[in-house]
Order: structure tokens, then sequence, then C-alpha cells
């Protein structure tokens, strides 16, 4: 009898522990994905060749436009570009050739050199929604974004498993003066995170703030000698480089930072309706937006971007997940690997205005075809919705649960003796179950990936817990990610200079909001 409850008490606290275990709060992150797998070549070495050629074409008689930025105009001239007014023709092979110093991958730093990423090759690193100037949440509805939704967002980047980077303006702070945000914005990334970052794109001088901020946080000779910011550089399809967006790459290339270089294409309205047609000018415009930073800086780095959406033609809205955009992600990822250069596309794009069954299914679409198509780093991966307007709080946390199946899949399939599992086979034999087996109590934990998410419990145990559907699910999560939110150490002296330097920034220029 005394055995007995000596055996109860024993298998209680196993239990108890495991509980413990399950419940304990655990803030990982992990490492890039390394592609195991082969990706999808969509077009013909004919084809490429059609649109490499086509290309050339373009940049030599067409030529693009750099405007307001008459240093700009006299750099392409002493490299050897025939310049008239503000338009750029570039003779064949001149821009292909400039593009030759750009590195094909680079590590960007983190703060915490554990959460360091690698772009390029066979990697691919996940980074958040940018840009939208509304959120929207459960509780709230749809609204302006405000600076402290800006922190929750970085918080739940910070807590979520499979986003390897921070991103950048995850939303819009409209509470916040448009000549100061971007201040706080680096101040909340540097501080409440320890993920990499992305920098200020917005006016040349607010990338250099970017990049003081940088020399606070990682020290000046870190940031000349290594990559520590991402930036979105996109380009005014079709074929226009302006001022601001150029003035920003010009700081960044020159401090060695790394640069998107991304056409931002809506087809049918900012490029052909064709898949050859608007590869055919996205080539073109990466190819200019690189050399040119290549003149700034041989050997900055860079990324080849694609930003591709069609158009529906009957009422002009973008549509996202569509099977043309996949088509130009494959064939531009191809592109990118004959230039030799990591690769941008993707996200969790979609047209939905909410997190629903239209979105789930635009974002698996694009997130799918990122995988397959060779994407080495995707922005926009959890977050998005309608058409890039709103950031999501639910919809955060459902796309970066699912960004941990990119994760396994890109793994490939173990074929080690262990995973070939004869033994385990043998020892249960015909009519047998697999359950109790040696094989499966040594690797059961790892064996599959689970979701934090969703829901597999039987219907009735649902049913009785309220019937959530998973926007109801991914309420939950973002209240206990938050909660659970701790953050990471920083050294105090750092810290303080960091908020010095915003606020003297800040101090030094009156409130603007346009």
């Amino acid at each position: 009898m005394a055995e007995a409850q000596t055996k109860r008490r024993a298998r209680g606290g196993g239990g108890a522990a495991r509980r413990a275990e399950r419940t304990a709060v655990k803030i990982e992150t992990a490492k890039y994905i390394e592609r195991n797998i082969p990706l999808t070549e969509l077009l013909s070495e004919e084809a490429l060749s059609i649109i490499e050629a086509n290309a050339e074409v373009l940049l030599e008689e067409v030529g693009v436009a750099f405007v307001e930025n008459p240093e700009a105009l006299e750099r392409w001239k002493a490299a050897g570009a025939h310049v008239n007014g503000e338009r750029v023709r570039i003779p064949k092979g001149l821009a292909r050739k400039l593009c030759e110093t750009a590195p094909s991958k680079f590590t960007q730093h983190a703060r915490n050199p554990e959460r360091n990423v690698e772009i390029g090759g066979n990697t691919l690193v996940t980074a958040p929604v940018y840009g939208p100037p509304f959120v929207r949440d459960a509780d709230g509805g749809r609204r302006y974004a405000t600076m402290d939704d800006f922190k929750n967002f970085v918080k739940l980047g910070y807590m979520s498993k499979y986003l390897h980077h921070s991103g950048g303006t995850v939303c819009e702070p409209t509470d916040v003066p448009v000549n100061k945000r971007h201040l706080d914005m680096l101040l909340a990334h540097m501080t409440l995170s320890d993920k990499p970052f992305m920098g200020s794109v917005t006016e040349p001088s607010r990338a250099q703030d970017s990049v003081e901020m940088c020399e606070i946080l990682f020290g000046k000779e870190f940031v000349q000698e290594n990559t520590v910011m991402t930036s979105l550089i996109n380009i005014n399809s079709p074929m226009t480089f302006d001022a601001t967006m150029m003035g920003a790459l010009e700081v960044y290339a020159a401090n060695n930072q790394a640069c998107i270089i991304s056409p931002f294409i809506v087809g049918g309205a900012m490029a052909p309706v064709s898949v050859m047609g608007t590869l055919t000018q996205v080539l073109a415009e990466v190819m200019a937006g690189i050399a040119y930073s290549q003149i700034i800086r041989p050997g900055a780095p860079v990324i080849f971007g694609t930003f591709v959406t069609s158009i529906d033609m009957n009422s002009g809205a973008p549509t996202f997940g569509t099977p043309e955009a996949s088509q130009i992600l494959y064939g531009a990822g191809q592109l990118a690997r004959r230039m030799g250069l990591p690769f941008r596309s993707g996200g969790g794009l979609c047209g939905s205005k909410l997190p629903d069954a239209q979105a789930a299914y635009e974002t698996a679409h694009t997130h799918n075809a990122a995988l397959m198509g060779g994407v080495n780093f995707m922005l926009h991966s959890c977050g998005w919705l309608e058409g890039g307007l709103v950031s999501s709080y639910e919809k955060f946390v459902m796309d970066a649960d699912q960004l941990g199946t990119l994760q396994k899949m890109a793994a490939g399939v173990d074929t080690s003796e262990e995973a070939q599992a004869m033994d385990a086979i043998r020892e249960v034999g015909p009519g047998g179950h697999y359950l109790g087996c040696a094989h499966t109590q040594a690797n059961f934990k790892e064996a599959f990936w689970r979701t934090d998410l969703l829901d597999y419990k039987p219907f009735e145990t649902w049913d009785e817990e309220g019937a959530r559907d998973t926007q109801a699910l991914a309420t939950l999560r973002v209240q206990k990610l938050l909660n659970d939110y701790q953050q990471p150490q920083l050294d105090p002296g750092i810290h303080a200079k960091l908020v010095e330097y915003v606020e003297s920034k800040k101090a030094s220029m009156p409130d603007a909001f346009v």
C-alpha cells in the first residue's frame, strides 16, 4: 500500500514538473531559416535571357529618371551614363557591371549576437509588417496607430519564436510628429527587442539619425565595418528614383548599411499586365538602383527587392495572393540568383479587411511562394491586413505562428538511421501501434511541428471552452505574449545615451505633422 502511494506521489510530482515546464515563460527565437529543399525554378533559361536582354534595352533606350537630385546625375555621368535633364540612359552592360561589387550575402548584426542573421544564399529571414497607418484588434476595431501600438508590436515581434527580425515601421504612430517619430521608433526597436531592425528612410536626415543612434548602440567603428541595419528603398515605378529615397540610400550605402532596392509595383497600373513585361521592368529598375548604390560605395550591401501585386481591372483595387504575383516572385528570385544577390519579396500579403479565411488563403499562397521562390528577406511576414493599410494584432500572431511551418518545411526530410525507424517498425510488428514504442518515446517531443495558436481539441472540449474561432484564440495569444513580455537587458549607460540623443534631437526642431 505504502509502495503504491509512493509511486502515485512520484507520478504526481513528475506531472507537476511537466506542467511547470509547459507553463513557464520562454522567450525563444529560432535561428534564421536555412533551406535544405530545392527551389521552384519557374522560368526557362530562354525566358530569363529574354528578360535580361530586354531590361538592358530599357535602361539604354528609355532610361530612368533621377528627380531633384543633381548630385546623382553627376555621379551617373562620371560612371559613363548618358544624362539628359533628369533622364539617365545607361549603356548596355554598365549597370550589370556596377552591380558586380555588391556582396552575394551579408550578416546583419543584432545587439544580441545570438540574434544575428545571414541574408543571402540559402537563408530566409522573416520580418514583420511595415508601414500601415492603421491598426486593428478585436476589441478596438480599426483605428489610427499610436506609439503605444508601435511598442506593442515590437514586443510581440520579440516574443515571436519564428520571427527573426524586429522590422522597421511596424505601424505608423500618428500621435507623434512626423519629423520626430522615427527617433521614438528606433529607440523602441533598440531597447524593447534585441533582434536586428530597420532604419528610417522618410528623409535623408532621418537616415543619418538612424546611423548615429546605431553608433551609440554598437560603437562607431563597428557600424562602419559591419552591417547593423537593413532599410527599404522603394522605387517609384515606373522607372523613377526620387530624391528622398535616393538620399536615404546615399546615407546608408556610404555608411556600409544594407538597402533593399525594391520596385513598388501594382501590375496593370505601374507595370505591364504581363508577367514577362513586369519582370523586365523590375530587373531594369533594380539594376539601376543597385548600380547607383555601388557608385556611392562599392561593396555596400544590398538586397534585390520585388514587391508586386496585381490589380482588379474592374475596380482598380490591388489584389494579393494571386497566381500572377507568385509567378513574378518565382521569376524575380531566379533573376536575383543569376545576379548573385540576396532577394526580398513575399510576406503575409492579403486584401482582406479582417483576419478571416480570405486573409489566411492569400497569406498562405504568398508565404509558400516566398519559401519555394528563394526569398532571403521576407518583409511583411506577419501582421499585414487590408492591402497594407492595417497592422492587425490578431493577424500578427496568426501569421507568426504559421511561420513555424516554413521553418519545418525548409529543414527538409531527415534521412538518418534514426529517422528511418527500422527498429520501431520491427518492435511494433503487424497490428500494433507506435504510441509506446522506444522510438516514439525518444522522439515525440520534436517529431512534429506544433502550433501555439490553433485548436485541435475534441468538439466537446472546444464547445465547453466557448467555441472560440481563430480570431478569438489569437486575441488570447496577443494578451499572453504581452503579459509574458520581459525586456531584454541593455547596458544602462548606452540606454541613457540613446534617450539623451532622442530628447536632444526632438528639442532641436518644432513639431511637424506633414
